[in-house]
């Protein structure tokens, strides 16, 4: 059985470098124009090619996003577009629209087409037909039940992408019109405003119906299915993929790092499997909000909402990038990204090994002064480390009891 693909996301090429690191098979991304993350930073063409070139060089892929609805306006250098896609030479592209379908064979442009969760695609039917129509890979809608994805699979043999962690949107995959109604900002067209995150009065007529001061709210939890990776495994899904591409580099290498570990325990250990409980905390602790599965084991209900206002938790988790290693003296050479003191417990994870704790029994700054905290955001500080780490590891909090 050919291994399931673990997709991440990238908003720009650090992030992307980041998310090959960590463990990601490839990678989506979004061009300057025709991608539905507008607010992110995105890429150029210069940096897809430079993209797509580090991902091959560590046989990883990438996909790029042309997935905004289409108005006559946005069609206009498209077809240029796609033919330097082509050249560049990424893997594929994601769109909803099927007219560019016709716009790829009419100009000979081979070019996969994968057809973007803006589709809402939740039968096998419609899935039969983008496969005649040329279709490479559907990405399914979030709201597909495990039993829906299960038979479209077994149907029609498609590739297959569902998402497997991240944000919801209220509507059906991101199809959505209150950015539009409330801020003039098109959702569809890259400029959601994220309405469904934020709280509200309730009325009834001239009532407000919620007693007290709390607002009402009508924002989903987050996606995880976590625990759900044998099964989605076992049906048959080709490519798992992991929303985010506005978030920083820590929240990427820390979920890539997460599914990553599962996904090859289970190919590892199938018959032995064992759910590891704490890969929810880490998920838990880089994004601030509760994770349910959602629709894949049943239909969401009042524990997979917010209905009542919520404060979402910050915190200064992440605390610094390895540098280097200094082995004559046994120290971490990192770059400072949070507040920590000396005789705290940080805990330190990388690519492909283990994450373990130790003791910050001193600390050095730039000019090899003993100070009693590392206080200076980027500041360059040395920490003691029994253990060798390699550059891009990451130090974090101690979360773990």
């Amino acid at each position: 059985m050919k291994k399931v693909e673990l997709l991440a996301p990238a908003g720009d090429l650090e992030r992307l470098k980041w998310a090959i690191m960590y463990g990601a098979d490839a990678v989506y991304i979004g061009g300057k124009n025709f991608s539905l993350r507008a607010n992110a930073i995105n890429f150029t063409n210069e940096e897809i090619k430079e993209a797509v070139k580090y991902a091959h060089n560590h046989n990883a892929k990438v996909y790029v996003t042309v997935n905004i609805i289409f108005h006559e306006d946005d069609v206009k250098g498209l077809k240029e577009y796609l033919v330097e896609l082509k050249e560049i030479g990424v893997d594929g592209i994601i769109s909803s629209d099927l007219f560019i379908i016709d716009l790829l064979k009419e100009n000979n442009i081979n070019l996969d087409f994968h057809l973007s969760t803006q589709a809402c695609t939740l039968n096998k039917e419609a899935v039969k037909f983008y496969k005649k129509e040329g279709v490479k890979r559907v990405v399914l809608a979030r709201e597909c039940s495990k039993e829906d994805i299960k038979d479209i699979i077994s149907s029609t043999k498609m590739e297959t992408e569902i998402f497997i962690h991240g944000a919801m949107c209220t509507c059906y995959s991101g199809k959505c019109m209150l950015s539009n109604y409330f801020t003039n900002r098109d959702s569809n067209r890259g400029g959601c405003a994220q309405i469904c995150r934020w709280n509200f009065s309730l009325f009834d007529e001239n009532k407000n119906i919620i007693d007290g001061d709390r607002d009402f709210a009508i924002s989903p939890k987050d996606l995880s299915l976590l625990r759900f990776i044998p099964d989605i495994i076992d049906i048959g899904v080709t490519s798992l993929k992991l929303e985010g591409r506005m978030k920083s580099i820590y929240y990427i290498a820390t979920i890539v790092s997460v599914y990553r570990r599962a996904i090859d325990r289970y190919y590892k250990e199938k018959n032995n499997y064992v759910y590891n409980k704490n890969d929810e905390i880490e998920l838990y602790r880089c994004a601030n909000r509760e994770n349910v599965a959602q629709y894949f084991d049943k239909k969401p209900g009042v524990d997979e909402q917010y209905y009542s206002e919520r404060e979402e938790d910050t915190n200064q988790d992440f605390l610094g990038v390895v540098l280097s290693y200094d082995e004559d003296n046994k120290e971490i050479i990192l770059e400072q990204r949070n507040f920590f003191k000396v005789n705290d417990i940080v805990n330190i994870f990388g690519p492909n090994k283990e994450s373990f704790n130790i003791t910050v029994t001193y600390i050095k700054n730039e000019s090899n002064e003993l100070v009693d905290a590392a206080r200076h955001p980027k500041e360059i500080i040395r920490i003691p480390c029994y253990k060798k780490v390699d550059k891009y590891d990451l130090i974090r909090v101690n979360f773990f009891s």
